[in-house]
């Protein structure tokens, strides 16, 4: 039997929604984090603090490891240049790794993910299934984060499951 995809959701991650006000650029953003940016839907940041592009000046910071009122501290940092949601609560995070994740990504997103055209550190914000998400490569082997509303996610995993025994 070909090996399957390992998928795990993720839990205990802080997530926030990070938006620059009208006029102010990601190098704003970025020195009050003390991070550097990248431009465009690329995954940027420290081991402390990911900062997922999704569009122009926005995008979501991710840990892992947040502490009480993390969400808050980065609004105090980015006052008066970005409005910062809290969003831990309404996502959730599935990683999909292994031979098989690429396989799998493909039967439901239109995407090339060779690592030439979506290397690690590509960041999409597409559908798979009618369900909006943003998947971004974490990993230089096939490793893939796929965030979407806590409310679609057992749609997901249906569709995980339906789309397995054909791979």
């Amino acid at each position: 039997m070909a090996e399957r995809p390992v998928i795990i959701q993720r839990q205990g991650f802080g997530l926030a929604t990070i938006m620059a006000r009208k006029g102010v650029k990601s190098d704003a953003i970025a020195e009050a984090l003390n991070i550097e940016i990248d431009e465009g839907p690329r995954v940027c940041g420290t081991a402390d603090l990911t900062l997922i592009g999704t569009a122009p000046e926005t995008w979501l910071a991710f840990t892992a490891t947040p502490g009480d009122r993390w969400a808050q501290a980065i609004e105090q940092r980015l006052s008066n240049i970005a409005a910062v949601s809290e969003q831990s609560g309404g996502y959730v995070i599935f990683s999909i790794s292994g031979l098989k994740a690429v396989a799998l990504l493909q039967r439901g997103a239109f995407i090339d993910f060779d690592p030439s055209a979506f290397p690690t550190g590509s960041v999409a914000t597409t559908s798979i299934a009618r369900l909006g998400v943003i998947i971004w490569r974490s990993g230089d082997k096939p490793t893939f984060e796929v965030a979407l509303f806590r409310s679609y996610a057992e749609s997901f995993r249906e569709w995980i499951a339906s789309t397995l025994p054909s791979l």
